[in-house]
């Protein structure tokens, strides 16, 4: 097996600048010149997006940016000990220690071990103390390298199963007993650390803890017999806990998993604290928490959990709107709009061997077609089911999917299929929360919860809600109908606004979702809703394009970790991926988040202004057999483009803010590994 780590992966005493992005991205090349990984862009998009998930500082100056990559060839850590340190998001000092870790996206179980192996090494003082006096990069490689060795075999009487970490003998039974998940989106370090943080907390409050560590190696789940004997249970969790039911009815403490690194022995302490308190917060019957995995619900209002569960009915949504939209866009292509009136029939009664009158084309776009319109019913369905199941876990997709049939039976449409997820998800979590006998919580998730949960949910659409909701959706179809000339130009450049005022984030997610909604009412004869997920499409399409070409035009006003990420802006933004534009806007905000509100609303303006459409909701440039008059609107995008990368420029170069004495020490300086210093 190749070492992890080798002296050339090691950076000491080197000024990294202060930009946690351009510090990943030096950390990252260093893999890459090692052979290890073929794509520093690709490497450094994946382990930016574990960033952007949970800031990767932890207590003691340490800081463990980490994904898992197909670029990655190789497991690899990279150990930097910055001068000075680089702010990772941990409030009690910047990180002086920053391990990269990185995986590839199938690493063999015995890598993901090791690795894992040495992030829990992390959190022992005299280890890292260790690593802070290194005179040499190999002394690093030494200290790694015995970090990660077999430890000698230990005492039977001593030993706990792998997957455990327990804070004490389970033969001591005067010790209450607690149990825990740690899990984290990569599972290779934070999952790993927290575990033995709980442990080490539950050592010093007394307590016996076992910990299911959810990671990216081999899970062994809990005996159900210690879950028997807990009475609590900790949730330090950035994803979903597996098979949550197991935990039903008992006092539940949750938070993110970094918390169990920054606050272990306040996570226990609430932990024993729950177990006494019969008000304490509970695992429902159902496995299913008023909380899904990872979010804190003491700092998350009502407002902030409504957007998560629509945002994650209208994600689960889009794989059927994105399938069914380009097969009947292909079935266009290939038979001709006039498909739509003999589709079925064509796939019914004709077959390879027996062609329709139009031929071959004809009968391969009858059959995508058929497929596609066939996979665009589920749309409200889906979007009902998966807001319920981000209420409700597993048990409210029954009763949501039902819900949102009844929508489409009511004629209600997607806002039907809104208020049907809604109303079932509460309805299966609601009943989920009622306190049964132990018999009778495994015919919960699967019979009770579905029976009860549809008699109310899809009765109340059929007898109360369905028709106020068909006629209100059925009068927002006919408005959108209506639109033409300036009105239609103002919707485009609102849209256009929201596409790039926070690139990807909840607003872009609204336009985005409305603009796919409409896409399930759309037809030859109602276009509307066609040229409207064009112009959210083009218009989201123009900040990352934008900002590649300023990185070409005015390459000065730019870092070298930004010119780099121009490079792969180019095809993030032709993909219709308005992320690309992040990293421009997260180093300066202020000029470059109102150049692209600029640029996307002229595009959203221009496309709805011409009538441009789009049957399929995402691909960008590369869907273009879906796109109605392809040439306006690559006209729409490369003037919105345009317009945001001369503003971007110009604004770059004459809208400087004062240097401060911070800056004067910075500007210019380029650190010892060519990276140039942030000002």
């Amino acid at each position: 097996m190749s070492s992890l780590i080798t002296p050339e992966l090691v950076v000491l005493d080197q000024n990294l600048g202060t930009d946690r992005a351009a510090v990943i991205r030096t950390l990252a090349q260093r893999v890459v010149d090692a052979g290890r990984a073929t794509d520093v862009d690709a490497l450094f998009a994946d382990a930016w997006e574990r960033e952007s998930k949970t800031d990767t500082g932890i207590p003691g100056g340490l800081a463990i940016p980490h994904c898992r990559s197909a670029a990655v060839t190789v497991p690899t850590l990279v150990m930097a000990r910055p001068n000075p340190g680089v702010d990772f998001g941990e409030e009690d000092a910047p990180a002086d220690l920053i391990f990269f870790i990185a995986a590839p996206a199938g690493a063999d179980q015995a890598h993901l071990a090791l690795l894992s192996t040495l992030a829990r090494s992390l959190i022992r003082e005299d280890f890292t103390d260790a690593l802070r006096s290194a005179p040499t990069p190999q002394a690093v490689v030494d200290l790694v390298d015995d970090a990660l060795a077999p430890a000698a075999p230990a005492e039977p009487a001593a030993t706990a199963p792998d997957t455990e970490a327990s804070a004490a003998s389970a033969s001591t039974t005067a010790r209450p007993v607690l149990v825990a998940v740690t899990a984290c989106p990569t599972g290779i370090a934070h999952t790993y650390m927290a575990a033995d943080s709980l442990a080490a907390a539950a050592e010093r409050a007394g307590a016996e803890l076992h910990v299911e560590t959810q990671g990216s190696s081999s899970v062994t789940p809990l005996d159900p017999a210690v879950i028997d004997r807990a009475s609590a249970v900790i949730f330090a969790v950035d994803v979903d806990v597996r098979d949550k039911g197991r935990f039903a009815g008992m006092p539940l403490v949750q938070a993110p998993v970094k918390r169990g690194i920054d606050e272990p022995d306040k996570m226990i302490a609430e932990a024993l604290a729950a177990s006494t308190d019969p008000n304490a917060r509970r695992v429902s019957g159902s496995g299913a928490d008023a909380a899904t995995a990872g979010d804190d619900a003491r700092s998350e209002h009502f407002g902030q959990k409504l957007k998560r569960y629509l945002l994650t009915g209208v994600s689960y949504m889009i794989p059927f709107v994105a399938g069914g939209g380009l097969l009947i866009a292909l079935g266009f292509l290939l038979a001709g709009y006039q498909i739509t009136e003999n589709a079925a029939d064509i796939a019914l009664n004709n077959n390879l061997l027996n062609l329709p009158d139009g031929g071959l084309a004809q009968y391969l776009g009858a059959v995508a077609y058929v497929i596609g319109d066939a996979s665009m019913d589920f749309l409200v369905p889906a979007l009902a089911g998966y807001i319920a199941y981000a209420i409700a876990d597993r048990p409210g997709i029954a009763v949501g999917f039902t819900a949102g049939a009844v929508a489409v039976f009511m004629n209600a449409g997607f806002l039907g299929g809104l208020v049907g997820g809604l109303l079932g998800g509460f309805i299966a979590w609601a009943i989920g929360r009622l306190s049964v006998p132990r018999w009778l919580r495994g015919l919960m998730p699967v019979v009770i919860i579905p029976l009860v949960g549809s008699i109310f949910a899809s009765g109340l659409m059929i007898v109360v809600l369905g028709g106020p909701i068909a006629a209100l959706s059925s009068g927002l179809t006919t408005w959108l109908s209506s639109l033409t000339g300036a009105s239609a130009v103002l919707l485009g450049l609102i849209l256009g606004t929201m596409m790039a005022i926070d690139l990807g984030g909840p607003v872009n997610k609204v336009a985005y979702a409305f603009a796919v909604a409409g896409l399930g009412v759309a037809s030859l004869e109602n276009q509307v809703p066609w040229t409207i997920m064009a112009a959210v499409m083009a218009a989201g399409m123009v900040p990352p394009l934008a900002l590649a070409l300023a990185t070409v035009v005015d390459r000065k006003s730019f870092s070298g970790a930004e010119r780099e990420n121009g490079k792969a802006a180019w095809l993030l933004g032709a993909a219709f991926i308005s992320e690309g534009a992040i990293p421009f806007a997260a180093a300066d905000p202020l000029r470059v988040i109102p150049a692209g509100i600029v640029g996307s609303a002229i595009t959203g303006a221009i496309v709805m202004g011409t009538g441009v459409t789009s049957q399929a909701p995402h691909g960008g440039i590369f869907v273009f057999f879906a796109i109605g008059n392809l040439a306006m609107f690559i006209v729409a995008i490369l003037v919105g483009t345009i317009v945001s990368a001369a503003l971007v420029v110009l604004l770059k170069r004459f809208a400087r803010r004062r240097p401060t004495a911070a800056d004067a020490s910075t500007t210019d300086a380029t650190t010892a590994s060519g990276v140039p210093a942030t000002v």
